[in-house]
């Protein structure tokens, strides 16, 4: 199965459907947007091709659908996004019993503003991941930052994640540009993907080889935290970003573009910058401008103790609301009530 559309779906839809079969299942439960349509579409195949549906009786089996974000807007062109909707409408109504979404605002978006499903059908289910191995130590931070070079008064702002289009990293680029000036301030970009090699090529032609450092995949997570002072996201389009979450986890102040389950982790706005927005918990900006990202973290690199103020809210949220056992809890409550028990 491969992230676009392709003759081989229809293999994997078939090699589902026979794995299904095969176990019997009472609850299937899928998630993304590709295999949670190949996935569904088995199940609902699953459940009516059965003797049984011709004298009403189909298959006792319930099907739970997990949006972690969307593809309605910013991914693809008007037409493709239009059949997406159509294909997801349809699912929500003949292949879904239970749709779940990562926060509040996803909902919104999902039910109201897309109209896929009804809202009878929607629980929200936070993720939950293990915060504990997240927070930062301070041997931690000053092995990440000798790796990566870095003095101790300097600034290190990071992005973590998969570099693809929805990430908008030029508007990251772009904001780096504006601290040339200013040589105690570095970007550090943690991940790969497809965009790495144009990336670095536009990094070049704006002068930021120095400023700009692209770290690639790296599975000491826990310690690329702890070596950064801020984590920035600069995405078009985003459920519940893991990168924050995690960051948040670890300690360290956020600042992201206002998409998505973004506002639901930072939390109301109680300030008001030149183009930003001071949250409970991080840093929002409103708009897709280099200008307004670049007053957001101006404001967080000459405010420590904003910084800290920040980051410690953050975590508290984070631990609270968004770790492993509470997400199992949450799922095993679903499952119980979809069963009658």
């Amino acid at each position: 199965m491969s992230r676009e559309i392709s003759p081989s779906d229809i293999r994997s839809l078939w090699k589902i459907y026979r794995l299904i079969k095969a176990e019997k299942p009472d609850i299937i439960h899928t998630h993304t947007a590709k295999a949670g349509t190949l996935g569904r579409a088995a199940g609902f195949l699953y459940k009516w091709l059965v003797p049984g549906t011709m004298i009403g009786r189909p298959r006792k089996v319930r099907v739970v659908h997990t949006f972690h974000g969307h593809v309605f807007h910013s991914y693809y062109s008007p037409a493709k996004t239009k059949i997406f909707l159509a294909i997801e409408r349809l699912l929500a109504r003949f292949a879904t019993d239970r749709i779940i979404v990562i926060s509040n605002q996803q909902r919104e978006e999902i039910s109201l503003t897309f109209n896929v499903g009804t809202p009878e059908q929607f629980d929200v289910i936070p993720l939950g991941i293990e915060v504990d191995t997240l927070q930062a130590r301070s041997d931690l931070r000053k092995e990440a930052r000798r790796d990566i070079g870095l003095d101790a008064d300097e600034i290190a702002i990071g992005f973590v994640g998969r570099l693809t289009e929805i990430k908008n990293i030029p508007l990251l680029l772009r904001t780096a540009c504006m601290f040339l000036g200013q040589e105690k301030i570095k970007f550090f970009i943690v991940g790969d993907g497809h965009m790495r090699g144009e990336l670095e090529s536009e990094a070049k032609s704006l002068g930021l080889s120095d400023k700009v450092i692209f770290l690639g995949s790296r599975t000491n997570i826990a310690e690329v935290y702890s070596g950064l002072d801020i984590v920035a996201l600069t995405s078009l389009n985003e459920g519940t970003p893991l990168s924050l979450i995690e960051a948040m986890a670890a300690g360290v102040p956020v600042i992201s573009t206002g998409v998505g389950g973004v506002r639901d982790l930072l939390g109301e706005a109680v300030e008001f910058g030149d183009g930003f927005s001071i949250c409970e918990r991080g840093i929002c900006i409103d708009t897709f401008i280099p200008e307004d990202f670049k007053n957001g973290l101006q404001y967080l690199i000459d405010r420590k103790e904003s910084r800290e103020r920040l980051a410690e809210q953050g975590q508290k949220f984070v631990l609270a609301n968004y770790g492993k056992d509470r997400l199992i809890s949450d799922i095993k409550g679903l499952y119980r009530n979809l069963n009658g028990k």
